[in-house]
């Protein structure tokens, strides 16, 4: 009897240097060299793209943010800002499982390509943007009229942003060529020289936009 008494203590003994070892080593150490490697490695990637203008953080690089006026249409929609690029249209919808917070919910309409309410939708988007920047329809290019699978992609393509240039150039009182120019200057290659598409970061565009606006 005392026998197994002993070897029940020695066992739990075991048990629990054991836990102690693995809850300092993968609990402690393992979480700080981690931290530590990434803010020393990946230091901007770490603390989410952060992005500032004026000494102020502005968004994340990696996260699309609406530029719209007080101003709302007869839906309620808030108005877009003339001033800015605009971003890609957005499925995202409200919170609605915890109201305390004012979120986005990140993710796509899920309707088919045969969807009467997504062709719908297109077409409006279609003559809204055609209308807002001053272009014929068949000018806008895909991501223009449709959201991505995100509902919150931060880019859009050089096409679009061309597009609006001229738009954003009157707005501010600048010449269209400076804003065509910062377009290019802020266009990104593919990944890797053949992954993926051109792109434009709209945050990365519009701070840029700003700073030349105050000049």
């Amino acid at each position: 009897m005392n026998l197994s008494v002993r070897n029940a203590a020695r066992m739990a003994g075991a048990g629990l240097r054991a836990l102690l070892v693995l809850t300092v080593v993968c609990g402690v150490i393992y979480p700080l060299v981690v931290t530590g490697i990434a803010q020393l490695a990946f230091h901007d990637k770490a603390n989410g793209s952060e992005l500032k203008a004026g000494g102020k953080s502005v968004g994340s690089g990696l996260l699309g943010q609406t530029y719209t006026l007080d101003k709302k249409d007869k839906d309620g929609t808030p108005l877009p800002d003339p001033k800015y690029f605009q971003p890609r249209p957005s499925a995202a919808g409200p919170n609605a499982e915890n109201t305390q917070y004012k979120l986005l919910v990140s993710g796509a309409s899920n309707l088919a390509a045969d969807s009467r309410v997504l062709l719908d939708s297109v077409k409006q988007r279609r003559a809204d943007v055609a209308a807002f920047n001053g272009v014929s329809p068949s000018d806008i290019p895909a991501d223009a009229l449709t959201a991505s699978a995100s509902g919150v992609d931060p880019h859009i393509s050089p096409q679009y942003a061309q597009l609006q240039a001229k738009r954003v150039a009157k707005a501010n009182g600048l010449p269209a060529t400076r804003v065509e120019q910062l377009v290019k200057d802020h266009t990104d290659g593919r990944p890797l020289g053949f992954m993926g598409e051109e792109r434009v970061n709209v945050l990365k565009l519009n701070i840029a936009l700003k700073e030349l606006a105050g000049k």
